[in-house]
């Protein structure tokens, strides 16, 4: 049985029910809220971010999905999944660079969201392993990443990422110059194998390139090499 506490936000009650259910046989503590304003009201119930992990539909009355996802972002880590309309690629990515994890594509079945929410915990609990191993660097070429802090510098000045880019720049880092295909980098994120749409691997890559590189249309330090993926550069 898994364990920890996950709030999902959506305005509509079957998929509240549905899935409330599920991760509730699942041993987690659910907490439904109705539509936007309720989340916010129950996000800002405690000091923090009172969850493991949240699960939001971008549609709703009230603040929407992005809107939260934005707000917790800018104070948490916590793991956050969308719930998106079907062909709405224009939300996954924008979902992405506002600071979503992951996303779900309505209609979804009840047990691929599950699987979703069990990686994104994974991922955590990995995160908070790694933060224990006491002074472990990686140092690539103008990329130094504290796995213990969690803090990374470029060129010498400290950069602020978020966990998902985090993750893929430890990866890149880890091995410089080594080719890594999209689904070897989403395969890392989700700590699992990928089932989802790999491109969502170029959308972490551009919000990186946005971070640490001096010219985010001209990378020097994440390169792309066509027709397989990405690497860091090694020299």
């Amino acid at each position: 049985m898994s364990s920890g506490r996950i709030l999902v936000a959506d305005d509509e009650p079957s998929v509240r029910e549905s899935v409330g259910y599920a991760l509730t046989q699942e041993g987690f503590e659910v907490t439904i809220a109705v539509d936007g304003s309720d989340a916010e009201s129950k996000l800002s119930a405690d000091s923090g971010v009172p969850y493991d992990l949240l699960v939001l539909d971008i549609m709703m009355p009230g603040p929407s999905g992005l809107d939260l996802c934005r707000d917790v972002r800018a104070r948490s880590a916590v793991p956050i999944i969308l719930l998106t309309a079907k062909d709405s690629e224009v939300d996954k990515v924008v979902g992405l660079e506002v600071g979503a994890d992951d996303y779900v594509t309505k209609p979804f079945s009840v047990r691929e969201l599950l699987g979703r929410v069990r990686a994104q915990l994974r991922r955590r609990e990995l995160d908070r392993a790694t933060g224990g191993e006491e002074g472990k660097t990686i140092e690539a070429p103008g990329v130094k990443i504290d796995l213990a802090r969690h803090l990374v510098t470029v060129r010498g000045e400290p950069v602020n990422l978020t966990r998902s880019e985090f993750q893929v720049l430890r990866l890149l880092a880890d091995r410089p110059g080594q080719v890594f295909s999209r689904l070897e980098i989403m395969d890392e994120l989700w700590q699992s194998e990928f089932s989802g749409d790999v491109r969502a691997c170029d959308v972490h890559i551009s919000n990186l390139r946005q971070k640490i590189e001096r010219d985010a249309q001209d990378p020097e330090l994440v390169v792309t090499v066509r027709g397989i993926g990405y690497k860091l550069a090694d020299h």
